[in-house]
């Protein structure tokens, strides 16, 4: 095996070495954050990757529907026995942006009107940019190979399903043995915690637009009419009646009605009314009995009322779950590299859902968060991920980097 002597020396070498990039790594960081993209097309972000690869020897392929970034580093330590194939690990780096405008008053603030890395995808790209470096100078300690995926659309556009469709999975020629993604926290723990769980670890998204189809009429006279608005509002409160009464409260479902339209004028009776809802589940049975059980509902609820609706419930990401082992593993490269201290297990799944879910719902891996709260804040009172006064400590940037190549390194030496 060509890794250093001991593993006491690979941590020692890649804490240094990941250290003494931390000045590229913030300011690469700090350019992405001036000029963040949102969705699939993210021109400038690419050209910023693409230029900090330069040299280093990967075989890199940009996407065709989307501006992603696949880079593959042939390791060439150790030769695989006979009959079988090189392992392959994945790292994955999201680079996209939201639609928020940004409040932070920071001196690398957005300069994009609307625009703003108020989820920290600025910080993944760069820690992903910073292992690339420090895996490049170890080929020789590679006893397999590497692919790095720079990936656009996370927030929203489903950039993981466009990338796989793309070949992202099988970029080194055969499919990775394991994939790993981290994910930075601007109020979440104690600052530099690393934090995750085995099994589920985010939820499920699933999407539902509903439509009632009345009769308009006067507002003095709703039984000349067929009120959509009355029978929107009782098929609002009928999900929630639904979630505490059909679903296992120790599998909990969240649906959550974010957006009711009707009218056009306080006297008036409409012809419709639409809502839209987010539903977050966390087992794939809660998932499957959703999609059976709501349209059913609020197709009876207007039954009832001598009306109709349209009804639909639009399947989104699959639930983010880590691979027992991979979760384990994940968790002892974090205490080799900072210590036991620096990770902590989540009681609990996170509500919020992740398109990396279509990666692990192929391949076996982990999926960890990185506390990213700045020096000085309570992480109670911190700024959340999507809010326009998210801020993100640098701090973190060289710890994280570390982390990805000492995944990678280690994953592919036990392979």
């Amino acid at each position: 095996m060509a890794l250093p002597a001991s593993s006491a020396d690979l941590t020692i070498t890649l804490r240094e070495d990941a250290a003494a990039l931390a000045g590229d790594i913030t300011d690469l960081r700090h350019r992405l954050h001036r000029e963040p993209e949102i969705g699939l097309n993210l021109p400038r972000t690419q050209e910023k990757v693409l230029t900090a690869l330069d040299g280093l020897g990967y075989e890199i392929s940009t996407g065709t529907d989307t501006t992603s970034v696949t880079a593959v580093l042939r390791g060439t330590a150790g030769t695989p026995a006979s009959g079988t194939q090189r392992p392959v690990v994945l790292l994955r780096g999201d680079m996209d942006a939201l639609p928020v405008q940004e409040k932070t008053g920071l001196d690398y603030a957005s300069e994009i009107p609307g625009a703003m890395h108020g989820c920290g995808h600025d910080l993944h790209t760069a820690m992903l940019v910073g292992a690339a470096t420090l895996l490049s100078s170890r080929r020789d300690q590679l006893r397999g190979d590497v692919v790095l995926m720079f990936q656009p659309g996370e927030e929203g556009f489903d950039g993981a399903e466009v990338m796989i469709r793309e070949g992202v999975l099988d970029a080194a020629g055969t499919r990775p043995d394991a994939a790993y993604a981290l994910h930075v926290m601007s109020a979440l723990g104690e600052s530099g915690a690393f934090l995750s769980r085995p099994g589920a670890v985010m939820s499920s998204s699933d999407g539902l637009v509903v439509t009632v189809h009345g009769a308009g009429g006067h507002g003095s006279a709703p039984f000349a009419a067929k009120d959509p608005v009355t029978v929107a509002a009782e098929m609002v409160m009928a999900l929630q009646s639904m979630v505490t009464r059909q679903f296992d409260v120790f599998d909990p479902v969240v649906i959550s009605v974010g957006m009711l339209q009707a009218g056009t004028k306080r006297n008036v009776i409409p012809e419709t009314a639409r809502f839209e809802a987010t539903i977050r589940s966390f087992s794939p049975q809660a998932k499957a009995r959703l999609k059976a059980s709501i349209p059913r509902l609020l197709g009876a609820i207007a039954e009832g009322h001598g009306l109709e609706a349209t009804v639909d419930y639009i399947e989104e990401y699959p639930l983010t779950l880590n691979d027992g082992s991979e979760s384990a593993f994940a968790r002892h490269a974090v205490d080799e590299l900072f210590g036991p201290q620096r990770y902590r297990e989540l009681a609990n799944p996170l509500a919020g859902s992740e398109d990396f879910s279509r990666v692990l719902a192929e391949v076996p891996g982990a999926f960890l968060f990185l506390s990213a709260v700045p020096e000085g804040t309570d992480s109670t009172e911190a700024a959340y991920n999507h809010s326009p006064f998210a801020v993100f400590d640098d701090a973190v940037l060289a710890d994280g980097t570390a982390l990805y190549a000492r995944l990678a390194l280690e994953r592919l030496a036990s392979a």
